[in-house]
């Protein structure tokens, strides 16, 4: 069943969830990192480094600095594709996956307080 917001809701619902995400302490993502992010684990693998940037329309080198970003906090890991070894697969991680989890946690939380 989708859920309908106005749009005014959706932006509150927006603002609230990241501002948890920059009060919770930790560095919190860019919007590339977190698009990124979110497309590694929400949609099927394989992901590389030049499918990311096509999907994004972004170059290979700004795809490149962000999974630096998230490696660096765990977030993802990267290896070479053994059967082509100019791709660079994208790999989901334990740490990736329960930041996706409170992420998706603090959206219904936030979600359930919008007025009505």
């Amino acid at each position: 069943m989708p859920v309908e917001l106005r749009p005014s809701q959706a932006l509150k619902l927006w603002h609230d969830v990241t501002l948890d995400l920059v009060r919770d302490g930790e560095s919190d993502l860019s919007a590339r990192q977190l698009t990124i992010l979110l497309t590694v684990y929400l949609e099927p693998p394989p992901h590389t480094v030049r499918g990311l940037a096509a999907k994004l329309k972004v170059t290979k080198p700004a795809i490149t600095r962000a999974l630096d970003t998230m490696g660096e906090r765990g977030l993802v890991d990267r290896k070479r594709d053994d059967l082509d070894r100019r791709n660079v697969l994208i790999q989901r991680t334990v740490d990736g996956a329960l930041w996706v989890e409170k992420l998706g946690d603090i959206v219904v939380a936030r979600a359930k307080g919008l007025p009505r």
